[in-house]
C-alpha cells in the first residue's frame, strides 16, 4: 500500500514538473503544397489596381497606410479617394496622392507599388476608398479604431507563417468566417517565395493577391520574419529584407524607430512593440538548436550582450518601453519572430540571445502577451520567467513569475514547409498547451483588466475553442489565470 501510495505521489509530482497539455488531437491530412501561380491571376481591367493591403499608418489609429500595385504608373494610379461611408447625399470625397517606387530582384521586375499615408481620420468611423483609374477603379473600405483609451473592447486577429498553400488557405477564411477580428497581428513569415528557387518574386504578388479580400479591409500589423530576408549574395541580392521593405510600408518613424523592422502602435486598449528578430542579434543556427555546454553559451551570451547594447534596436526599445503609459493603454503586447519559449523540437532556443537581452525588461513592465511564429505548431505557455538565469542548459530553468508575460507561438497558419510534429519529452514546465494543427487566434479586449484569448484549429467549426484563457492584465490585475477545458 505505501508503495502504491508513493508511486501516486511520484506521479502527481511528475505531472507538474513535466508541464501542461499537449494535445492528443490528430490533425486531418492537409495538402501542403502551394497553390499555383494561376490561382491567383491580376484582376480583369487595364492598368487595374491589386494586391490592395491596409496597415495602420500613425501611432494612435487615426492614421491609415493604403498600398497598391499596378503594372504601369500612370497618371492617376497612384491616387487613393477616400469618404466617410454614408446614405447622405453630402459626401466629401478627398484624395492622397502616394508615393511610387519599384525594385528589381534578380531577373525579376516588379510593378509599381504605391503606398499612401491618410491622417486625421476620425475614430470609430467606416471609411470607404477606391484606388485605380477610368474603367479600372476599384472599391474597398475600412474601420478606425475607436479612441486610445483604457476601457475600449478591441478584438484582434494573430495570424503567424501563413503562406499561400491549401491549408493557408484555410486558416485565412477561417479567420475572415469570424466578424470578430478587427486588426490582424502578423508575427511573421508572409509568402514564402524564399523557398523557390532565386526566391522567386513572383509568390510576393500571388501573396498580395491571395492576402487582398481579408488585407484590403483591415489592417494587417506586421513583424519581419527570417523568410522575409531575401539575403542572397550569390545571385547578387546583397540587401536584406529589400522586398519587404518595398512591399510592406509602416509609419515605423511615429514611435520614433529609425528601420521599419522596429516600431510600435497604439490601437485602441494596446500599445504593440514590434521587434526583428534577425537585426542586430545573429540567431544560431545548430542542427537540433542545443547549447554545446555551459562555457559556450557563457561566451556566446556574454558577446551577444555586449554588442547587443550598441545596436539601434536594443536603444530604441529602452526608450519605448519608458513611453509607454498603462492608464490609457493598459495591454502591452510585444511582437517578435523567433520564440522565447518554445518545447518543440524545431528551432529549438533560437530566440534565446534575444531573450537573455530584453526579458527583464518585459517582466519589469510587466508585458503582457508575446507573440512570435517560426515554429510551424502552436503552443502557449504559462507567465514564467528565467532572469535569474542568465546563463542555461539545454532544458532552461525558467520559474513562475506573475510579473511575465504569457508566450504565444503561433507559426502554424500553413506555410510551405508542413507542420512542427517533434515536441521535446517530458513537455517543460513553462509549457501549458501545445499542439501540432494549422490555425489562428483571437484576442478580445473586453476591458482594462481581462481578454478572452481563443486559439481556433482548422479542423473545428468557428465558435470552438481549442485552446481558451480568459487572460488578467499584468497592471491592473495581475491574478492568475485559469485556462478553460
Amino acid at each position: 500500500m505505501k508503495i502504491f501510495m508513493l508511486s501516486i505521489l511520484l506521479l502527481s509530482i511528475a505531472t507538474l514538473i513535466n508541464g501542461g497539455i499537449t494535445s492528443k488531437y490528430v490533425r486531418q491530412a492537409q495538402p501542403a503544397n502551394e497553390m499555383s501561380l494561376e490561382t491567383f491571376p491580376s484582376p480583369a481591367g487595364h492598368n487595374a489596381p491589386e494586391q490592395v493591403h491596409l496597415t495602420q499608418g500613425d501611432h494612435n489609429g487615426r492614421g491609415m497606410i493604403i498600398s497598391w500595385v499596378t503594372p504601369l504608373n500612370l497618371d492617376g494610379s497612384d491616387v487613393v479617394t477616400y469618404w466617410i461611408a454614408s446614405n447622405g447625399s453630402d459626401i466629401k470625397r478627398r484624395k492622397k496622392k502616394a508615393s511610387t517606387s519599384s525594385y528589381k530582384f534578380y531577373d525579376y521586375s516588379s510593378g509599381f507599388l504605391h503606398h499612401a499615408t491618410i491622417k486625421n481620420l476620425e475614430y470609430d468611423t467606416k471609411y470607404m476608398y477606391e484606388v485605380g483609374t477610368d474603367k479600372s477603379v476599384r472599391q474597398f473600405s475600412f474601420t478606425t479604431p475607436p479612441k486610445v483609451g483604457p476601457d475600449v473592447p478591441y478584438t484582434f486577429g494573430i495570424i503567424g507563417d501563413l503562406g499561400q498553400t491549401y491549408a493557408s488557405n484555410e486558416t485565412l477564411y477561417h479567420y475572415m468566417s469570424n466578424p470578430k477580428g478587427q486588426t490582424i497581428l502578423f508575427p511573421g513569415d508572409l509568402a514564402y517565395q524564399d523557398n523557390h528557387p532565386n526566391h522567386d518574386q513572383r509568390k510576393w504578388d500571388t501573396w498580395g493577391r491571395f492576402m487582398e479580400p481579408c488585407a484590403a479591409y483591415q489592417p494587417i500589423i506586421y513583424a519581419a520574419g527570417n523568410h522575409e530576408i531575401d539575403f542572397v549574395p550569390n545571385i547578387g541580392e546583397r540587401h536584406a529584407f529589400r522586398p519587404y521593405i518595398h512591399r510592406y510600408h509602416n509609419a515605423f518613424k511615429t514611435s520614433g524607430s529609425i528601420s521599419p523592422l522596429w516600431y510600435s502602435v497604439r490601437r485602441g486598449p494596446a500599445h504593440i512593440i514590434v521587434l526583428s528578430s534577425y537585426s542586430g542579434y545573429g540567431n544560431r543556427k545548430t542542427t537540433k538548436q542545443r547549447l554545446v555546454n555551459i562555457f559556450l553559451d557563457f561566451v556566446y551570451i556574454t558577446l551577444i550582450s555586449f554588442l547587443g547594447k550598441y545596436t539601434p534596436q536594443y536603444v530604441w526599445l529602452e526608450q519605448e518601453l519608458k513611453n509607454v503609459n498603462r492608464e490609457e493603454t493598459p495591454w502591452l503586447i510585444v511582437m517578435v519572430h523567433s520564440p522565447w519559449y518554445n518545447s518543440v523540437n524545431y528551432h529549438y532556443m533560437e530566440g534565446e540571445s534575444m531573450r537573455v537581452m530584453f526579458e527583464s525588461w518585459f517582466v519589469n513592465s510587466k508585458v503582457d502577451l508575446v507573440l512570435a511564429g517560426h515554429v510551424h505548431a502552436y503552443e502557449r505557455s504559462e507567465r514564467v520567467s528565467n532572469i535569474k538565469y542568465n546563463i542555461t542548459n539545454g532544458l532552461s530553468t525558467p520559474v513562475k513569475d506573475p510579473n511575465a508575460p504569457i508566450y504565444i507561438t503561433i507559426g502554424d497558419g500553413g506555410n510551405i514547409e508542413g507542420i512542427a510534429n517533434s515536441f521535446t519529452d517530458p513537455q517543460p514546465s513553462y509549457s501549458a498547451y501545445r499542439e501540432s494543427s494549422f490555425g489562428h487566434a483571437l484576442l478580445e479586449i473586453k476591458n482594462k483588466t481581462h481578454a478572452q484569448y481563443t486559439w481556433h484549429r482548422n479542423q473545428d467549426n468557428e465558435p470552438v475553442a481549442a485552446d481558451s484563457l480568459m487572460m488578467h492584465n499584468r497592471y491592473f490585475f495581475p491574478k492568475e489565470e485559469i485556462a478553460s477545458d
